[in-house]
């Protein structure tokens, strides 16, 4: 765009033709819930400010697609809930106007699990009673993973140049690996989450899904700011970093990374392959592995206190906010909709739902006791251990298999980065390598993963490892055979 070769309203109107052919037709992935009326509109702005020779901003011109539980002023967030498929936002959630700010087109909305997999129990990733099933381009049979199965699907097939997805335990991370894409969970606080239908503000943020680090860098770059209604974001010491000035081939010469040992695959399996692949590869760049036990106790717990008492405190208050005409104001509303059109609405259930809407929220009550002991514990299994256990071992980050990470960084508020490491040789299936590190982190991880990434170049693109995906079929009988003639 810059030299004049492309225009934003020719990406734009490419990004669209591509989701029409490949995420309406052809293989029907649905990982796009819905296109940006204005789209083009913006595009077309876009290239007049470029055209003007003004400030642009970084991402001028650049379509983006955002996970369908974030506010875009104009369009319904719907979390993927036909409750909430007439809730319009009365204005941009700050990440978003960040994305205006830096020139970005807001393209559409991405298919999610409904509320962030937070209704039920047994709701399969990327599933939602308004948009349906994503399905993962690298397998139709597989997982998606994670609610932000529609971000890391469009990503890694090309319906946009990069997406954003949101995080509260391996949404980010984990649809990231499935597709074999970048993902990044940041810090909390980093990116405000004003605007965003929650799960639980203790552990929620939206962050990067991109196909390279470096575009992953450059999202960030753009999404990290302070937000005064959002207190976490009030310490963060990155404000106005600039992500790309961390990616450095060399970012690995000296790093001292710990291997998780509860995260080596067995030996003899693809899995063990592709990692012993990655920790040669991060040696050979100069990386010094040092193994370590880190002996998490609990694993991501749906049923946890915690979640379900912040999923009531903290969605009652998204949709208080809500603009007049709102369909529903507490999740009360949203369970006794749910219940009012079961037959589209429940087909999994709402058993979480309605474990939250029973938790007594007063600050005296028994619930709000066992909430404050579970989530004091969740700390002391996740930010101590992590912190005793990067110091003991003096190293600045901890390696792990795909979305290994995601369940102690998640309660932690720790961040990680994501980056493609390869393809298991039975069926093709991706696999990733995932680096988490302290707070405020992210120069050092982006930093390990691009230097990671040079290295090994190994992330191909879903046609190339999964070819029958795009391939046309003809459903017309062979016709009768004629004799040749003389015969």
């Amino acid at each position: 765009m810059a030299s004049g070769r492309a225009t934003s309203v020719s990406l734009t109107r490419a990004y669209l033709r591509r989701i029409e052919d490949l995420d309406v037709g052809g293989p029907a992935l649905n990982a796009v819930r819905c296109v940006n009326p204005a789209a083009l509109e913006e595009a077309v702005a876009a290239d007049e400010r470029r055209a003007a020779g003004g400030p642009g901003g970084p991402l001028l011109g650049i379509p983006v697609l955002v996970k369908d539980n974030i506010d875009v002023l104009g369009m319904p967030t719907t979390a993927g809930s036909v409750v909430l498929a007439e809730s319009f936002p009365g204005a941009d959630a700050p990440l978003v106007t960040r994305l205006r700010e830096a020139g970005a087109v807001i393209l559409g909305k991405a298919n999610l699990t409904e509320f962030a997999n937070y209704l039920t129990v047994g709701m399969p990733s990327g599933y939602s009673s308004l948009a349906g099933q994503v399905l993962n381009p690298y397998d139709l049979s597989v997982t998606p993973s994670g609610s932000s199965a529609g971000s890391g699907v469009a990503a890694a097939a090309g319906l946009a140049a990069v997406t954003i997805g949101t995080e509260t335990d391996g949404s980010i991370l984990s649809p990231a690996s499935a597709t074999s894409g970048v993902g990044v969970k940041p810090t909390l606080g980093l990116v405000s989450r004003t605007g965003i239908v929650p799960i639980a503000s203790s552990q929620d943020t939206a962050g990067p899904m991109t196909r390279t680090v470096a575009d992953a860098a450059a999202l960030l770059t753009v999404l990290t700011g302070t937000d005064p209604e959002d207190p976490a974001t009030s310490g963060n010491p990155l404000e106005g970093h600039d992500f790309t000035a961390d990616l450095s081939s060399d970012a690995l010469r000296g790093a001292r990374i710990g291997v998780v040992a509860e995260q080596i695959p067995q030996d003899g399996t693809d899995e063990r392959f592709l990692w012993d692949a990655a920790l040669e590869a991060l040696a050979g760049r100069g990386a010094e592995l040092v193994a370590l036990g880190l002996e998490a106790r609990r694993r991501y717990d749906v049923a946890s206190p915690v979640l379900s008492h912040e999923f009531k405190r903290d969605l009652d208050a998204y949709l208080a906010r809500l603009p007049e005409g709102a369909p529903v104001r507490t999740l009360a509303d949203v369970i006794a909709r749910n219940a009012a059109q079961a037959d589209v609405a429940l087909k999994f259930g709402q058993t979480l739902a309605l474990a939250a809407q029973a938790r007594d929220l007063a600050p005296d009550s028994a619930d709000t006791a066992e909430y404050r002991a579970a989530r004091a514990r969740d700390l002391e299994e996740s930010r101590d251990r992590i912190d005793a256990l990067m110091a003991a071992h003096d190293v600045t980050a901890l390696l792990f298999v795909n979305s290994g990470s995601s369940s102690i960084g998640a309660k932690a508020g720790y961040p990680s980065v994501t980056v493609p490491a390869g393809y298991r040789a039975a069926d093709r299936r991706p696999f990733n390598i995932t680096f988490l590190g302290r707070a405020w982190s992210e120069p050092l991880l982006l930093g390990y993963a691009y230097d990671y990434e040079q290295a090994t170049r190994l992330r191909r693109p879903p046609s190339a490892v999964n070819p029958t995906l795009v391939r046309r079929r003809s459903l017309a009988l062979p016709g009768p055979r004629v004799a040749a003639a003389g015969r």
